[in-house]
């Protein structure tokens, strides 16, 4: 009876401990499949518009670059951020160009608008600049207050000329970049300092850096304007590095 007791009890708990190892490997199996899904989703096209608008945002520097270049490179700072969003979810961010000694004086100021490239198209985000209609209004746009900048309505309705576009996609495991593209052979047009056309390659890469080469060629093909040594390279600078950058915009606008 006892020995009978015995071997029911061993039987039953082996039963237990089968089903239990069942129970643990279907579990396991689950877990894994779950995490291969998550693993292997695909990027939609929205997820590569958010990427390409975060990598576009914030404030870099070519420093370095004049540092080691100074025939060919002005130490310059880009700026950009996010200003409103359009009916079809395309992003539109503020962007402006200054010599880093005077950054409350841009000359250069712009419109981004970032969206996904069309279906029918190889490419997975679409990259476009726009002029706007009053620059003076959107001076220092990013340095300020959000509730002392024009609002989303207001930019949305000052988009004006289209000026290019770039069609990026994302790079190939292995490179440095995140996303990169250019805008087709032939350019867009434009007629600052004699040219008749320019061309835009762009290159976002991991470490936040932005690489941009912009070109402007006259009618016989000659370039007219722009970098001849290579694109400009921007690079965050560290925090501590911007004091004496950031105190003539602190200045003017407390003024």
């Amino acid at each position: 009876m006892c020995t009978g007791s015995v071997s029911g009890s061993d039987s039953g708990t082996n039963g237990w401990t089968r089903a239990r190892g069942v129970v643990l490997k279907t579990l396991v199996l689950i877990g894994g499949a779950l995490w291969l899904k998550r693993m292997t989703k695909s990027t939609t096209r929205w997820d590569h518009t958010r990427i390409v608008t975060q990598s576009l945002s914030g404030e870099k520097f070519s420093r370095e670059q004049a540092s080691r270049d100074p025939d060919n490179f002005f130490n310059l700072r880009w700026l950009s951020c996010p200003a409103a969003e359009m009916v079809d979810g395309s992003r539109v961010l503020y962007f402006e160009q200054a010599f880093w000694r005077t950054p409350h004086k841009p000359f250069r100021q712009r419109f981004f608008m970032v969206k996904p490239c069309p279906k029918e198209m190889k490419c997975d985000v679409e990259f476009s600049t726009y002029a706007i209609r009053d620059v003076e209004e959107y001076k220092n746009f990013c340095d300020r207050p959000e509730d002392q900048r024009p609002q989303s309505e207001e930019v949305i309705g000052d988009i004006s000329e289209h000026l290019t576009t770039i069609y990026l996609k994302r790079c190939e495991r292995g490179k440095r970049c995140l996303y990169e593209g250019s805008t087709p052979p032939d350019g867009f047009p434009n007629t600052w300092n004699g040219a008749s056309c320019c061309t835009s390659d762009l290159a976002l890469l991991k470490n936040n850096e932005i690489h941009t080469w912009d070109i402007g060629y006259d009618n016989d093909g000659n370039q007219v304007w722009g970098g001849k040594e290579g694109p400009y390279e921007f690079k965050p600078a560290p925090a501590s590095s911007f004091n004496d950058i950031l105190s003539p915009i602190k200045t003017s606008l407390s003024a």
